[in-house]
């Protein structure tokens, strides 16, 4: 194995750790997040389950389902990384970067477009969600196209 490759090797293996961690630990916050909304309609909270907070239960759970579905798209991502040689580390470095910033913008939007909402309307968070849900497609199309292997490395 030449100096180059191993390089690569190093890289790919700080980049499967970088998204387990994440996933996982993403996968926690979203749990708890799910306990805490769980725990609010449980207790009949009025500020979560009034009918004139039906936006903020709305980007709530919007925010745990797509916060908890990302996590495991990252778990995927490193699953991903270990499997392909192939996968130019530049791209792959291009895909990491855009998934975990997408896993933050994304539902994070959510989660606070639900904190201040204005007569039914989210509030100025959300608008952090199509610029989360570009950089996940962004990242998706770099991984699906890794799949191929075509690129150099």
């Amino acid at each position: 194995m030449n100096a180059d490759a191993a390089s690569g090797a190093g890289e790919a293996d700080a980049l499967i750790r970088r998204h387990l961690r994440w996933g996982w630990t993403m996968l926690f916050v979203f749990v708890v997040l799910g306990m805490v909304l769980e725990g609010l309609h449980g207790f009949k909270v009025g500020w979560y389950l009034d009918v004139g907070n039906e936006t903020r239960r709305l980007m709530w759970r919007l925010g745990h389902a797509h916060g908890t579905l990302l996590s495991l798209v990252n778990l995927a991502f490193a699953w991903t990384v270990s499997r392909l040689d192939g996968w130019a580390p530049r791209r792959r470095a291009v895909a990491s970067a855009g998934l975990r910033a997408g896993s933050v913008l994304l539902p994070g939007g959510f989660v606070l477009g639900g904190v201040w909402i204005h007569g039914g309307d989210p509030g100025l968070g959300v608008l952090l969600v199509p610029i989360g849900a570009l950089a996940v497609a962004l990242a998706v199309a770099l991984a699906a196209d890794g799949c191929r292997g075509r690129h150099p490395q």
